[in-house]
């Protein structure tokens, strides 16, 4: 424990930078948060600077907001392309009013609530994704991403027992109000230890 909570006075600054430009996006315009959104959809067996790699491409020539779904996945170089690219094609027609792209009303209200709103209407995100886009546009204070990175610490913590081979939705909430009681535990916010944990597994902080 006293070696996570060191490398948390060393990292205490550039995360909490990190999570100020988070927040900045959850002010930006309907298009940059509907691109996050996109970036979710493609994460899952995807290495996220390969999908950060591809949104900034189609996002820059148009493709994004106006391509089909074959020249979207054109530029993919991800797992399960097929299906991602399809999951951002339909995720652009629930958000796209009178021709724009109009995400930022459905984010009102409390942030668990927009996840699940999120996770029964758009296809192809679960409550990790979910949790992951809400994070990354300043929504996610007090939501735990689930991936591997996190379990694998949440049990070498001791916050759990055992990594779960699947992950029910019940059991999802359960592991998340168990890291939620940890956080409190070593005084570090459930955001900062979601980067904090994904920090020491991959020596950076993306997203």
């Amino acid at each position: 424990m006293n070696k996570l909570l060191e490398h948390y006075k060393k990292k205490k600054t550039e995360i909490k930078r990190r999570l100020k430009e988070f927040e900045k996006i959850g002010n930006d315009s309907d298009e940059e948060i509907f691109a996050e959104l996109c970036f979710c959809l493609c994460t899952p067996q995807s290495k996220a600077k390969v999908c950060g790699d591809f949104l900034e491409k189609i996002k820059r020539n148009g493709i994004l907001f106006n391509g089909t779904e074959s020249e979207i996945k054109k530029f993919m170089k991800v797992r399960f392309r097929n299906n991602k690219s399809r999951y951002i094609v339909e995720a652009r027609k629930l958000f796209k009013e009178s021709g724009k792209i109009k995400i930022k009303n459905k984010l009102i209200g409390d942030p668990k609530e927009v996840r699940e709103w999120l996770v029964k209407n758009v296809k192809g995100l679960g409550m990790k994704e979910a949790s992951h886009f809400l994070r990354n546009i300043g929504m996610g204070k007090n939501l735990a991403i689930l991936d591997r990175h996190i379990l694998k610490n949440l049990q070498k913590y001791g916050v759990i027992n055992e990594i779960p081979k699947t992950l029910t939705k019940r059991n999802y909430l359960e592991i998340e109000q168990k890291m939620r009681q940890f956080s409190k535990r070593i005084g570090i916010p459930m955001n900062e230890l979601d980067l904090l944990f994904w920090s020491e597994e991959t020596g950076e902080i993306f997203k």
